[in-house]
């Protein structure tokens, strides 16, 4: 059975279109409700935990998904705007039965979705939203009256999460002396990342922490680095951290206004770990990992390996290998002896705690591993075009490889949400990437 609501990171779609529409999310909350008492060994009502971003949107999901719960006896804690990760941990802190964000991440306001932690804090299997797939086309099992579940605030849940964050930075560390610009993107984290880094000890300069509803990601964030990068100069910081919507991903900037991105935040994480002496037997990527990333790591002795694209295959791989490093490009990074899912604010406190041990900076950190050029190529597909049957583009697969050795390396990949294909060569010479992409992509056309 395929999935019909369920992408790569829970559900997600504009705002008053299927799914994201008031009628559906009651029907997801009731369907999620009877999954989990189907799979309960208790008579005590299931509980939930619903977090959201800043989207205006939010009200209404929440309160839909809200009475789907309660229609099917379960209770619901609402922390209000709580960034994913927080979401994630006080279920698991909470002794919970599961986590719900209400959130698009890095997409625009008009936009939003639903993702599902368990009781342990993580990211839930395929097999799961089956469960809950096959529960939406069942008819709905409303519970007698006084088996309706109840709904109540959960008043300290910043704070808890505050804490939470401050503890996973080295208790002998500090951050004074340290000027920080924090940008969080007008969303989730807008009330909770300045006063962390700011009760660690550092001058804070915050930007991006105004929400509006509709300004979430418009022109500040992880995904809009520029304002970032501006401010930092502006008011001569050392460094700068982007967040976005939900703040489960970082993009981080130094005072030269160097922007720093999750494939170079990851070697910094195991080249801290390797110099306290901790054992790092490997680490994991994506298929997008920078390839010059991938042998700084192993040139240190550890295993690397690649998942697919998204952060829940690089936890999956983390998972079943027993390791605990990991991350994307775009600044998805995991440290699962801090957190069971990605926290853009927890990955920062890493990447400055390795800054603060080391007496280095990240340009210093950094001086060895020089990015290999990668030249991205959208070849849209026509109606019904079979691009895997290509002969010729085997073939020209084989002839660039074979040109580029050991010295890059080519991605070839299907965009999960348009006609596209996507064409990525990465090599030491920008020249020879360039030419070798422009000669798949007019193979693909």
């Amino acid at each position: 059975m395929s999935r019909i609501y369920f992408g790569t990171d829970g559900i997600r779609g504009t705002v008053g279109q299927s799914p994201i529409t008031p009628d559906f999310m009651l029907r997801l909350g009731h369907a999620v409700g009877q999954v989990l008492k189907r799979g309960q060994t208790s008579e005590r009502k299931p509980k939930v935990l619903i977090g959201k971003d800043t989207r205006i949107s939010g009200y209404m999901i929440e309160s839909s998904l809200e009475a789907g719960f309660a229609s099917a006896g379960v209770d619901v804690l609402l922390t209000g705007p709580l960034p994913t990760p927080g979401v994630a941990y006080l279920t698991r802190a909470l002794k919970l039965d599961l986590g719900v964000v209400i959130s698009a991440s890095h997409n625009p306001f008009d936009d939003n979705g639903i993702k599902f932690f368990s009781a342990r804090g993580e990211k839930l299997p395929e097999a799961w939203e089956l469960q809950v797939e096959a529960m939406l086309a069942t008819s709905p099992q409303w519970v007698p009256s006084a088996e309706l579940g109840k709904a109540k605030r959960f008043e300290d849940a910043r704070g808890r999460y505050i804490e939470f964050c401050k503890g996973s930075f080295g208790s002998d560390l500090s951050l004074k002396g340290l000027k920080i610009v924090v940008d969080a993107a007008h969303g989730a984290a807008y009330h909770v990342a300045p006063e962390v880094f700011y009760e660690l000890g550092a001058e804070v300069v915050a930007i991006g922490c105004s929400p509006n509803g509709t300004n979430i990601n418009a022109g500040f964030g992880a995904t809009a680095p520029a304002a970032l990068v501006q401010a930092v100069k502006d008011n001569q910081a050392d460094y700068g951290i982007a967040l976005d919507g939900d703040a489960d991903r970082l993009q981080l900037v130094d005072a030269a206004g160097r922007l720093y991105n999750g494939d170079e935040l990851l070697y910094v994480m195991v080249a801290d770990r390797l110099a306290q002496g901790h054992a790092v037997p490997g680490a994991v990527g994506t298929l997008m990992t920078n390839m010059a990333v991938e042998l700084a790591i192993k040139s240190r002795g550890v295993e690397f390996v690649r998942a697919q694209v998204g952060d829940r295959y690089v936890l999956e791989e983390l998972s079943a290998r027993g390791w605990l490093l990991g991350g994307e490009g775009s600044g998805h990074l995991l440290a699962l002896d801090k957190h069971t899912t990605g926290d853009g604010i927890v990955s920062a406190l890493q990447v400055l705690q390795a800054i603060s041990r080391s007496g280095k900076t990240l340009a210093q950190q950094l001086s060895e591993v020089t990015l290999f050029p990668q030249v991205l190529i959208n070849v849209r597909l026509q109606s019904g075009q079979d691009w895997k049957a290509n002969t010729g583009l085997t073939e020209t697969h084989r002839q660039v490889t074979a040109e580029l050795g050991d010295n890059g390396r080519v991605l070839i990949r299907p965009s999960g949400t348009e006609p596209l294909v996507r064409v990525m060569v990465e090599g030491r010479d920008a020249g020879q990437a360039q030419a070798c992409a422009q000669r798949l992509a007019a193979t693909l056309r």
